[in-house]
């Protein structure tokens, strides 16, 4: 399957849950604003489709039209949580997202960061993250004991870094191997709780995508306990944003499809912070285009009437692989 535009990404999050289950089948920030300080140009890094009329602009889906970067950082400065999405492999995703970032660190506008990457064993080294001091980022890495094999460190590095070296606190967005083994295996009636927070249609969503970004391959009887380990990933990066700063943003960053407005995190963040609305959330996706596609509504891939991102970014592409085909093949 080629990626998702949505940058569904289950795929590749499934292989570690199964090799990990052996058998198992498987800123209300009004009062300051964000100084567009970067340089609007990028070198693209990622080669396919560098041509695609898409590529470097930003799409506004409320609006209905292309704005500047200007004009995002304008609508940056008005949100108390900035989702900034990714597709994990692509190194051009991970320097716009270093980008936005230190554009709020220069302004001190950042109340904490979370990263999916980083799950709960690393929560007591988070915790007095900021008395230690290191020598190189890779000291950093190894006392957060990174998941190298996992989450490529030449990408996630300086984001991790920026945000330490200015002291501004670092949250995980994710939950264990084990924590992971022991959600697949539960009575899912413990998790009623985060099913009801969507409707029918969308649960019915939810199980196509899943479907989907397993080629078809995943027995239907797997699906309620994927969705059950996905929602429970939503959940726990929403619960490591939720209590908002008064003056500045609580950022995520997390695959594109964590950070979809219809399906993902935002849902479970107006749970966890009831003085929030959808207003105060602002996803951004880095998507990488698709040659056959020009209209950028219909990578949003809409299935009801909110819109998955707030804006998206389109960037070239890696790779056209169709990695359903390789896992199909004999």
């Amino acid at each position: 399957m080629k990626s998702m535009p949505t940058g569904n990404e289950w795929v590749a999050q499934t292989s570690r849950l199964l090799a990990f289950a052996g058998t198992m089948l498987l800123f209300t920030a009004c009062a300051h604003s964000v100084r567009p300080t970067l340089e609007s140009e990028h070198q693209w890094q990622s080669d396919l489709y560098r041509d695609h009329l898409l590529v470097g602009r930003i799409w506004d889906s409320h609006q209905k039209r292309f704005v500047t970067e200007d004009e995002l950082w304008g609508d940056i400065g008005e949100a108390s949580y900035l989702l900034l999405g990714e597709k994990h492999d692509n190194a051009d995703h991970h320097a716009l997202q270093l980008r936005m970032l230190e554009g709020l660190l220069q302004d001190e506008a950042v109340a904490r960061v979370v990263f999916e990457m980083l799950d709960s064993r690393a929560d007591e080294q988070l915790a007095v993250l900021n008395e230690q001091q290191f020598e190189s980022p890779e000291q950093l890495r190894d006392y957060l004991q990174w998941d190298v094999e996992g989450w490529d460190w030449n990408f996630y590095g300086p984001l991790v870094d920026t945000v330490y070296s200015h002291r501004v606190a670092i949250g995980s967005g994710n939950i264990s191997g084990a924590e992971v083994g022991q959600i697949y295996g539960a009575d899912p009636a413990e998790f009623a709780h985060l099913s009801a927070i969507f409707d029918e249609a969308t649960m019915a969503q939810l199980n196509r995508d899943i479907d989907e970004s397993h080629c078809g391959m995943l027995p239907e009887s797997q699906f309620p306990a994927m969705l059950r380990v996905q929602q429970v990933r939503d959940f726990t990066m929403a619960s490591a944003m939720a209590a908002s700063s008064a003056d500045k943003t609580v950022v995520l960053i997390a695959g594109n499809y964590h950070v979809r407005h219809d399906l993902g995190v935002p849902n479970y963040l107006l749970q966890a912070d009831h003085s929030s609305s959808r207003d105060d959330i602002l996803s951004l996706a880095f998507l990488e285009v698709q040659e056959e596609i020009s209209d950028p509504e219909e990578y949003l891939q809409r299935f009801s009437d909110i819109p998955a991102y707030d804006y998206i970014w389109f960037t070239p592409a890696l790779t056209n692989e169709d990695y359903c085909a390789s896992l199909r093949a004999p």
